[in-house]
């Protein structure tokens, strides 16, 4: 365990004091000790409730718009060329897999189809 600092020793040792006077007082006012402890859990008790209630979430009905606004301040957006320049990336790629398809099923698929429906039509 850390050794207390001299500030920290002074502050307890004036709480001690504070907590004896206040006990000295009590008891000349003829109050015992359970009473104030009865009093102490109360308060620790309102304290709580009113803690718990805090702590319900209100409605909140734009949180998420601004949340939203907030993400999309922080995004880095692309600039005009690297947005050209990459949907002529996607457009070619979509040609090149496009005409790739179609040659597949022109000069595979459909002669393979073909020879097997025509092997049915001659029994």
């Amino acid at each position: 365990m850390a050794k207390k600092s001299k500030t920290q020793r002074a502050k307890a040792s004036a709480a001690r004091q504070a907590r004896k006077a206040q006990a000295a007082e009590l008891e000349a006012k003829g109050i015992s000790a359970e009473e104030v402890e009865a009093q102490k859990k109360a308060e620790a008790a309102k304290q709580e409730k009113k803690a718990v209630e805090k702590a319900k979430p209100k409605k909140q009905r734009f949180k998420f718009l601004k949340e939203v606004r907030s993400e999309l301040k922080r995004v880095t957006w692309p600039t005009r060329n690297e947005v050209l320049r990459w949907t002529g990336v996607v457009v070619g790629a979509l040609l090149f897999f496009g005409i790739f398809v179609a040659v597949l099923d022109n000069l595979i698929v459909t002669p393979i189809v073909v020879g097997i429906s025509s092997i049915g039509a001659g029994v």
